[in-house]
């Protein structure tokens, strides 16, 4: 078909040993997460705000992230298997052969690492005396570029991706098969830049900025809200979805959709009374 990509891009960079390969998701995930500590710390920078804690706001987002993204994949998607293998599960090895075998983290959900990154950065308000909304509404403009860089990764490795398409725009991710597909991981992260693009302008505007929880709400309801929609385009990642009028990545969404539209219709009486 005219215009489709074939793709078929080998997931591993190089061995770093025989059985310890750096892989483009694991690479792509930690730029991703450097690149939103920079984003953060040039807004304190601008702000001229203190920087002394940033390094430990790093490893609380660092620690939260990966512990409740992977949480959340074994709890929502695969709960049956990880409770007959709770070692797997913050242990990146797999039983194969009966020999457990290093095959890095096989699963981890954005909607869990979100919640372990909120329950991180409560943790690190309350040893730091910082503002929870300041600051989260700060984080709000960074994280999304990480979303992009792990949506990214997801494409190098050939998952997480849409269902057949006709369209021009298609994949073939001939690891799995040759059907051109929605390559939604693009999708989801031509959205969070976009979504960032949205926020940082909200940043700039002074009234918006003193709203505190303003921008966090926007980003919870237009991000959780772009993934809600690709999750349309996109095949379910376990079979129980499958009966399912709405697949669990949905269901997960709207909590987060919901807070938000809280948030901003909370915190935009604020932004009336500075205008």
């Amino acid at each position: 078909m005219n215009g489709v990509l074939n793709w078929n891009v080998d997931p591993v960079i190089f061995w770093i040993t025989d059985s310890f390969p750096l892989k483009y998701y694991g690479a792509l995930f930690a730029c991703g997460l450097l690149l939103g500590y920079y984003i953060v710390r040039t807004i304190y920078k601008t702000e001229n705000l203190s920087l002394e804690n940033l390094d430990s706001l790093l490893i609380y987002v660092i620690v939260g992230t990966i512990l409740g993204a992977r949480l959340g994949h074994c709890l929502f998607y695969e709960p049956d298997y990880f409770f007959r293998h709770p070692i797997e599960i913050l242990l990146p090895i797999e039983k194969i052969g009966g020999v457990y075998k290093f095959v890095g983290f096989q699963g981890l959900a954005s909607h869990g690492g979100t919640i372990g990154v909120l329950i991180a950065l409560v943790l690190y308000c309350r040893k730091f005396k910082v503002a929870i909304f300041g600051l989260l509404d700060r984080m709000a403009v960074a994280v999304p570029v990480t979303g992009a860089f792990i949506r990214l990764g997801n494409f190098m490795n050939s998952e997480i991706y849409g269902k057949p398409t006709n369209g021009s725009w298609g994949v073939v991710f001939e690891r799995d098969d040759l059907i051109p597909r929605h390559p939604t991981q693009l999708y989801e992260a031509f959205a969070y830049l976009l979504i960032c693009g949205i926020l940082f302008s909200l940043y700039k505007i002074e009234k918006i900025k003193n709203a505190q929880g303003f921008i966090f709400g926007c980003f919870l309801a237009l991000l959780f809200l772009a993934r809600f929609i690709i999750e349309f385009f996109k095949e379910n990642q376990e079979s129980f979805e499958n009966d399912m009028l709405i697949n669990m990545g949905q269901i997960l969404s709207i909590p987060f959709i919901v807070l938000g539209l809280v948030l901003i219709a909370w915190k935009s009486k604020a932004i009336k009374e500075y205008l």
